[in-house]
């Protein structure tokens, strides 16, 4: 089992930034996959950023590239990322998952652990 909690959520203006980090413990976190998910309220979980294993391959949405920047340290079990330029669009709750895998996958359906989220607002 691996568990996941995030953390870093908050109130950002819009243009402002906000760090989400995610605590992984159970499986030492260099055999898994990564990723941030959000979802907005009426909205389908939608895939944010991802990030395999080991190596460092990321994916981004497209609506989240040269903004949101998602890094890991496997020494201390920590997943992040980093918003910057924050838009109205991007409030929603985000959920890191992880997957029992080293290759990155961005469908909600991949993911086998998720954390309970952490709400992001941002106020125009």
């Amino acid at each position: 089992q691996v568990q996941l909690v995030e953390s870093g959520g908050g109130l950002a203006e819009a243009g402002g930034s906000l760090r989400l980090s995610c605590r992984a413990s159970g499986r030492p976190m260099n055999n898994l996959a990564m990723a941030w998910f959000r979802q907005a309220p009426g909205k389908e979980r939608e895939f944010v950023a991802a990030i395999q294993g080991i190596g460092g391959k990321e994916e981004y949405a497209d609506s989240v590239k040269g903004r949101f920047a998602i890094s890991r340290d496997n020494n201390r079990q920590m997943l992040y990322l980093q918003m910057n330029n924050l838009e109205p669009e991007d409030a929603a709750v985000y959920y890191c998952a992880a997957r029992l895998s080293l290759t990155l996958k961005t469908s909600p359906d991949d993911m086998r652990y998720w954390g309970t989220g952490t709400l992001v607002t941002v106020s125009s």
